[in-house]
């Protein structure tokens, strides 16, 4: 029995320690913190990554999920966001399959049992962290720090900061990382189960097994790589007992000694820090190949820090930050969908107060550090070694040191990494019980952060069910994040709200006044409320803030239509279509523009290119037809009906155009079915109702009507 377990006897009883149980407990918790997400809807990053992505349809080749990023671009396209994760895609679309669309309990269910699942295998991975690699007779690992393990788990799976991965549909990329990187863990540490002849710990076949969970790991999220830097900490620091405080010792009484040390003597583990070596080298290799044309480019509003011209400055904010995702580990208490925009303002000087986080950060960290690898305790050593292992070298990827990331702070990245602060909690909870008396008061304390972490997890759990609870419950965390004043805006707006959405969009705006997609939206409220010479305003300048912004140069051009200035409008829609060759929709808004100036030709030009980018625009089809039937030709007004509704056949608008032009070319019967067909699939329509009428009138009187509406 491990001495931290001992310390943590009066926590749990002895009744409660066997494996089984222990794993079926911390199960049940995990799921019952986050069960609430369950019936919630697609939210946030959900729309574009699993709603708008047609990588989840079976229409898209399953071959191309290898050659898209996270979010459905090619990873050759310059606006990709290089984000390769292939397989959580694929989870996506057999979710979609299964449940017949994109409904979206399948997918909260999947997320909540994944990390039921993670929360079970902690309860063995926190078994090799405290209690060591010990194996009997039969090759099975001993549990010899179970209460240690157990409270571990249990801090793990109640943390609120979990919230973003289990409850957003988008964190499975997470989930399913974490997932494989335990399992790698897991795998490396069963390379040590049995010795050869000479006493060094190998066992190729694992280590190449966990090289290659890795990889699965990382193409699940990019993240999963670390594992490889987290195995080789392990493998030289606990199974090779590198002791820094020795070394030091050595070097510094010039002991002829050290030339000796067994760990450089050890083939077998040379041997497997080469494989790590070659397999982290080579996914790597592979994974900059795949993105093709080279790293992402984000934006000053996503991470300020980086765009900052001092050194200084940029160092003194990357430090703030991961004071914050400690904070966020601590006290999971703020907790926000959202930290950019202004959420966090820029530390500019060193007098900044902030900067006291900073100092408290990395005076916490050395000291964790100086303990880890100088303590003469061998057991001490281990744990915090690994628990720093854990807390760090998962994070780094986020951590600015190298490449920009394109946010401040993100709860979803601190999943793994919080398995190292649970393991220095843990460790912390053990300390304190074996140098105080008031044993019942620690218990206290530790059954309080359980269960509040729980309530807490609940609450938030709820907070991710719809957009409007998320978006509204950040309003207290980060008043000062435009981003979350646009998004409240903006569902709003989706409800039909426009009074109060254009209330939101403003505050974005003052809150940024280079953000660009609220002027777009807030423009576009304001064209549909014909305050056309404001929305003008505010198009225009989103388009000199961001000369690239096609959305809003197709805006801009339209309001510029209802404005009458028909040449403006024009070279709008150029511009559009200039930035975004394939904009179905810019092409349709141009047709309708030479339509209104009976540039005919050009307007059916205009609606067939909208037609060829999307053969599924009915407005496009729609307007191509009423064009030809209204200036007398019938024969190529029923071609392009025909043609139009091969692709969309139940489309009663288009039912409806082609029924008149075969009416009109006395083709009543199938003009009749045609009426009968658009008024069955909508049946209000007055108009299709009278046409019909009129339809079977020129049907009995054998002549031909020109009063077709």
């Amino acid at each position: 029995m491990a001495v931290l377990d001992t310390d943590l006897d009066h926590i749990f009883p002895s009744s409660v320690l066997p494996p089984f149980w222990a794993k079926l407990v911390v199960g049940l918790v995990a799921i019952v913190c986050f069960a609430r997400s369950y019936d919630g809807d697609f939210v946030f990053d959900d729309s574009e990554a699993i709603v708008n992505n047609k990588d989840l349809q079976a229409e898209t080749p399953l071959g191309d999920l290898w050659h898209h990023d996270f979010w459905g671009s090619r990873l050759s396209s310059n606006t990709s966001h290089k984000s390769y994760r292939p397989l959580t895609v694929l989870t996506f679309r057999i979710n979609y399959y299964l449940s017949g669309g994109f409904h979206p309990v399948g997918f909260h269910v999947v997320n909540i049992l994944l990390h039921g699942g993670i929360s079970v295998l902690m309860v063995d991975v926190f078994s090799v962290l405290f209690g060591g690699l010990q194996y009997t007779s039969k090759g099975r690992r001993l549990h010899l720090a179970p209460r240690a393990s157990l409270l571990a788990a249990l801090l793990f799976a109640v943390h609120p900061v979990h919230t973003e991965c289990v409850a957003g549909v988008v964190g499975r990329a997470d989930l399913l990382c974490a997932l494989f990187f335990l399992l790698s863990f897991l795998g490396y540490c069963k390379a040590f189960r049995e010795s050869n002849k000479e006493g060094t710990y190998s066992s190729t076949f694992w280590v190449l097994l966990s090289i290659f969970l890795g990889a699965v790991a990382m193409l699940c999220k990019e993240q999963g790589i670390t594992v490889l830097g987290l195995n080789a900490v392990f493998d030289i620091l606990v199974i090779g007992k590198f002791n820094v405080l020795e070394i030091v010792q050595k070097v510094l009484h010039k002991d002829k000694s050290l030339e000796s040390l067994s760990m450089l003597r050890n083939g077998g583990l040379l041997f497997r820090m080469t494989l790590l070596t070659s397999g982290g080298a080579g996914m790597l290799y592979v994974r900059w190949r795949i993105m093709g044309t080279g790293p992402p480019a984000f934006t000053e509003v996503d991470n300020p820090a980086s765009f900052a011209d001092s050194m200084l400055v940029r160092a003194i904010n990357y430090n703030y930050y991961y004071s914050l995702n400690a904070w966020l580990l601590l006290c999971p208490w703020w907790l926000c969908f959202d930290w950019s925009m202004g959420c966090i303002p820029l530390i500019k000087s060193v007098s900044d107060w902030r900067v006291i986080a900073l100092a408290a950060l990395w005076f916490c960290l050395i000291g964790l550090i100086c303990q880890a690898l100088c303590s003469e305790d061998g057991h001490k050593r281990r744990i915090l070694t690994l628990g720093l292992g854990f807390l760090v070298i998962p994070f780094l990827p986020a951590s600015n040191l190298f490449f920009r990331v394109g946010f401040v702070v993100a709860e979803r990245v601190l999943y793994l990494p919080s398995v190292g602060y649970c393991v220095l909690l843990t460790f912390g909870f053990g300390a304190l019980s074996k140098h105080t008396k008031k044993k019942k008061l620690i218990a206290a304390v530790v059954l309080g952060i359980l269960l509040i972490n729980m309530l807490r997890c609940v609450v938030r759990s709820g907070q991710w069910r719809s957009e409007e609870q998320l978006f509204r419950s950040a309003l207290s965390v980060c008043p000062l994040n435009a981003k979350v004043h646009y998004n409240i805006g903006k569902n709003l707006a989706d409800k039909g709200n426009q009074t109060a959405a254009i209330r939101y969009y403003r505050e974005a705006v003052r809150l940024n006044p280079k953000y660009v997609h609220a002027m777009n939206n807030l423009g576009n409220i304001l064209k549909e409320r014909n305050e056309l010479q404001e929305a003008e305003e505010l198009l225009s300048l989103a388009v000199r803030i961001q000369p690239d912004f096609a959305a809003a140069w197709m805006n801009l051009g339209i309001v510029q239509n209802s404005l009458k200035r028909f040449e403006a409008a024009e070279q709008s829609y150029r511009m559009a279509i200039k930035h975004r060759r394939k904009y179905p929709d810019c092409y349709y808004n141009l047709g309708r523009l030479y339509a209104d100036l009976n540039r005919h030709v050009d307007a059916l030009n205009a609606w067939r290119n909208a037609t060829v980018l999307k053969p599924e625009h009915s407005l496009a089809w729609n307007n191509m037809i009423i064009l030809l039937d209204n200036t007398g030709n019938l024969a190529q007004a029923e071609a392009v009906g025909r043609e139009a509704l091969e692709l969309i056949p139940n489309d009663h608008s288009l039912m409806f155009s082609l029924a008149n032009v075969l009416g009109k070319s006395q083709k009543y019967k199938e003009s009749e079915a045609l009426f009968l067909k658009a008024i069955k699939a909508n049946p209000n329509a007055a108009s299709y109702h009278g046409n019909l009428g009129r339809c079977i009138l020129s049907s009995a009187m054998k002549s031909p009507r020109s009063n077709w509406q």
